[in-house]
């Protein structure tokens, strides 16, 4: 389920995510993310560099600390798997028409890159994913992982998707009771969405 606004999150300074993780990883019991989702949103002025509302703005950063705070919480596991895969949001494709020479393949489901373009950031995911040991889908929705999972026997999972679908996916995937860590989109959309290709290399 997607969010009922767009987001782009990529003029936003570098010290903006440094501060997000380190407030992640020391965040006092005391407090809740709410409230530090508050802080963080006055002290960049998120709500004013994306032209958000300041609740939009508080959601979404609350979101971003949840994912953090999973992916440490999850670290442990996730690196004792053998089996991983990667999955990607198709919207991130360098062209969403016929440029791009992806195929699809219902049966995964997923597109298969083409490797057409060397700046699209779905062909450098898949390429670094898979030389890591990763199986890479390329979603072209977050209802696909039901049918990914039921076929497939991973150990454990890394997803690029927007707040919203990465919180449906936990619900998802909290059944199969598998180490999830998760990257979250730095712009939102139908296309031209991105992310941080060296954020997702750390995740991996």
């Amino acid at each position: 389920m997607p969010y009922s606004f767009n987001f782009d999150l990529t003029n936003i300074s570098q010290s903006f995510f440094k501060e997000l993780a380190t407030m992640t990883q020391s965040m006092e019991l005391h407090l809740k993310v709410g409230d530090v989702a508050r802080y963080i949103v006055k002290k960049f002025n998120v709500d004013e560099l994306t032209g958000l509302n300041v609740t939009d703005s508080i959601t979404l950063i609350e979101d971003l600390l949840t994912i953090q705070t999973r992916n440490l919480v999850e670290s442990d596991e996730f690196d004792k798997a053998e089996s991983k895969t990667l999955l990607l949001p198709h919207c991130s494709r360098k062209y969403m028409d016929h440029r791009c020479k992806a195929s699809f393949e219902a049966g995964s489901p997923s597109f298969v890159c083409a490797h057409c373009s060397e700046d699209c950031l779905v062909n450098q995911a898949v390429t670094r994913g898979e030389e890591m040991g990763y199986d890479v889908y390329v979603l072209p929705g977050g209802s696909c992982i039901t049918k990914i999972f039921r076929e497939n026997n991973y150990d454990a999972i890394v997803g690029v998707a927007c707040g919203d679908e990465i919180k449906l996916s936990y619900q998802i995937l909290n059944e199969i009771e598998k180490p999830i860590k998760a990257l979250s989109l730095l712009k939102n959309g139908c296309a031209g969405t991105t992310f941080n290709m060296k954020s997702l290399e750390r995740l991996l």
